[in-house]
């Protein structure tokens, strides 16, 4: 077999695996972006459960943070996983359909990560909230701003200011997260880094180019959400 150098088999060549990593890293970022966005929904709701909700609604609220924290992340993929598909199998022996039937690998991933992303992204909402001025809320009340109103003009977008960088260190953790779907058989970065080690015997190179293309979208994700969180402070004076 012909040595190929480590820039002929990470290129775009004949030989090159340039073009199923680079397909990889799109899978990466689509899975990751999907739950990341299932989670701002989830989150969302959680939260406004945890600050308005009454007090079933705040134990709901609480424990689902609490509960999807403290499981492995992994363990959430496989419930997913192996959760649906048996759902599914009995669906399908209603109408004679036997076997094992898998359920969508992006979709348990996405739904997955957005489960677990949603618990942290609940916090990071609540603690935004605790940040707008209570008299900001109070004098909208004192003119006769409904809920949807208050909510739409000046709850959400200072929420969403002061969560800008919360939401970008979740951001980092769902694209970890991102990683271990490759369980579900989902050929994102890594398991496509897993593939090629494994027909070339040349696991290093791999890994490392792998770990490069991570970084690099951790790099440009860190420097959209900066510039997102700029953008939201203009006008506003920096404490000195």
């Amino acid at each position: 077999m012909q040595h190929l150098s480590y820039f002929e088999l990470v290129g775009f060549g004949p030989n090159g695996w340039g073009w199923a990593l680079l397909t990889a890293t799109g899978m990466t970022i689509a899975v990751a972006s999907c739950g990341f966005l299932a989670g701002s929904i989830v989150g969302t709701f959680v939260a406004w459960g945890k600050i308005g909700g009454n007090a079933p609604v705040r134990w709901l609220a609480d424990g689902y943070t609490t509960v999807l924290r403290g499981i492995p992340d992994l363990l959430v993929i496989y419930l997913f996983y192996f959760g649906g598909s048996a759902a599914l199998g009995a669906i399908g022996s209603l109408f004679g359909a036997e076997g094992f039937i898998g359920v969508p690998a992006f979709a348990t991933g996405a739904m997955a990560i957005g489960i677990v992303s949603g618990a942290y992204q609940a916090e990071v909402f609540r603690g935004a909230f605790q940040v707008v001025s209570r008299g900001e809320l109070e004098a909208a009340r004192s003119v006769g701003m409904h809920r949807w109103l208050m909510f739409r003009r000046i709850i959400a977008p200072q929420v969403l200011r002061y969560a800008i960088p919360g939401l970008g260190n979740t951001w980092q953790l769902v694209l970890k997260e991102s990683a271990l779907i490759s369980v579900t058989g989902l050929v994102e970065l890594l398991r496509q880094s897993q593939v090629a080690a494994g027909s070339t015997r040349r696991p290093f190179d791999f890994y490392i180019t792998a770990a490069i293309l991570y970084l690099v979208i951790t790099w440009v994700s860190t420097y959209l959400f900066q510039r997102a969180e700029t953008y939201s402070l203009r006008g506003m004076r920096r404490a000195s």
